[in-house]
């Protein structure tokens, strides 16, 4: 089976999965937060800020303490965009340690 199709199945399988109910999951939410004193607002979809709950949940800290973390560790790859650090660091939690527990 050629790759485009197996693509093609993931995503047909995705977008079947998506009902009109959950497209609050892809608007755009801005949050304010204090990283070091400063104060920040992030904009990420829904989708994101799901996950990073569900890490600050497991990881037993506030969701502005793992804001801030991620901030401290990320931000020397990519030192102008908290939003993408954010948005793959949930990316990898879901490859590494969702994927884990299925």
């Amino acid at each position: 089976m050629s790759i485009y199709t197996e693509i093609n199945d993931v995503l047909d399988h995705m977008f079947n999965a998506c009902t009109t109910a959950q497209i609050s999951e892809f608007i755009p939410e801005k949050r304010g937060f204090r990283i070091h004193g400063h104060s920040t607002t992030v904009s990420l979809e829904r989708a994101f800020w799901n996950v990073l709950e569900d890490m600050a949940r497991e990881s037993q800290v506030t969701l502005p303490r793992l804001i801030e973390r991620v901030h401290d560790g990320c931000l020397v790859a990519n030192d102008k965009n908290i939003s993408s650090c954010l948005r793959v660091i949930c990316l990898k939690y879901l490859n590494i340690y969702a994927a884990a527990g299925a």
